[in-house]
């Protein structure tokens, strides 16, 4: 059943989790891309509330969320973790607003579209309340994959990440600095916020370790794929390491598909398909990197080249803002789509 209270031409929005790394920038996102919101509700912990946010127009001050924070609110941007959006979800749909969840608690639960705008707007229609943001790591692979998908069914995805540390939050973010200045001053490293220190390391460990082996980060990429794809029969194996990098997820992506595919159709694809930017000169050095994609919105693509191995196989290196499109935008493209034509 899909939500029907209209939205209003301003609606007013609450983001949850505004003091975090990924709520910071859903406020400053909103204000880039003028979002038509007739008020914005900074909301956080009672820990947090009371802190003054810097906002263009203004200043916002964060209120401590509870139940009774939606009454008056029409979408609810959640980033405050899976078990806090389980808690005030049945709040938010009952105040009659959307909540676009960040959080990974909701996004395979059934009624629950999962939606990249540019790959699958439609699926934002069929809500009853709730709109899940994809894995970050997620959004840039299938942003990538589904032009390709749409020409020639995939078969296999093998994908391996290099992934920031500012996809653990803002903790994460202060424990690479903290740890590079301690390492460098010849201190003893302090590790609190993730499994191992990460600086000057990598940690093929992220998220909790599944039955399998495998970690819920690489089970995610694998189940929200087909969910977002419509395609269960595309097999995805990932492999997803924890790199001494600030922001930008970096992926290599090895894909088969079970019909023809080559590496000139691919590009002609990608430069016709929204949000994908191509930087593949290998002669002059050049190819994405988190360094030079930080605090943009694209999804980069380089290293672009044939698998020899397989029939119709391609290898590409994909790199991506995950605190923007892979989450902060990708959330207010989604509430984009729901306001009125």
């Amino acid at each position: 059943m899909s939500w029907i209270k209209p939205m209003p031409t301003q609606p007013v929005v609450a983001v949850a989790g505004a003091t975090g790394a990924v709520g910071v920038e859903m406020l400053k996102i909103l204000a880039e891309r003028k979002f038509p919101a007739s008020r914005i509700k900074a909301l956080a912990s009672a820990r947090s509330a009371g802190r003054t946010l810097t906002y263009p127009g203004g200043e916002l001050i964060v209120e401590e969320l509870t139940e009774q924070s939606f009454a008056d609110v029409d979408i609810a941007l959640f980033s405050a973790g899976g078990n806090v959006s389980l808690q005030f979800a049945e709040a938010v749909v009952a105040a009659g607003a959307v909540m676009i969840d960040n959080s990974s608690a909701l996004r395979m639960a059934e009624g629950v579209p999962l939606v990249i705008p540019e790959v699958n707007p439609q699926a934002a229609f069929q809500h009853s309340g709730i709109i899940a943001n994809p894995n970050c790591s997620t959004i840039q692979m299938v942003l990538a994959l589904a032009p390709l998908h749409r020409r020639a069914a995939i078969q296999r995805v093998v994908v391996s990440t290099y992934q920031a540390a500012s996809g653990a939050g803002a903790n994460a973010m202060a424990e690479l600095y903290e740890q590079t200045r301690q390492f460098l001053d010849d201190e003893e490293l302090t590790v609190k916020y993730l499994a191992h220190r990460i600086a000057f390391n990598v940690i093929p460990h992220i998220d909790v370790f599944m039955e399998d082996g495998s970690t819920k980060e690489e089970w995610k990429m694998a189940v929200e794929t087909k969910k977002i794809l419509d395609d269960e029969s595309i097999e995805v194996v990932a492999n997803c390491v924890r790199v001494p990098v600030l922001r930008s997820h970096s992926e290599m992506i090895n894909v088969q598909f079970s019909e023809p595919m080559d590496v000139q159709t691919a590009l002609e694809l990608w430069q016709a398909f929204p949000g994908i930017e191509i930087i593949d000169n290998p002669a002059e050095k050049l190819y994405p990197m988190p360094a030079m994609t930080a605090g943009s919105d694209a999804v980069y693509l380089g290293r672009i080249r044939k698998d020899p191995t397989v029939e119709w196989g391609i290898n590409f290196w994909c790199v991506s803002d995950q605190l923007r499109k892979g989450a902060a935008l990708n959330a207010i493209q989604i509430a984009e789509l729901l306001l009125p034509a």
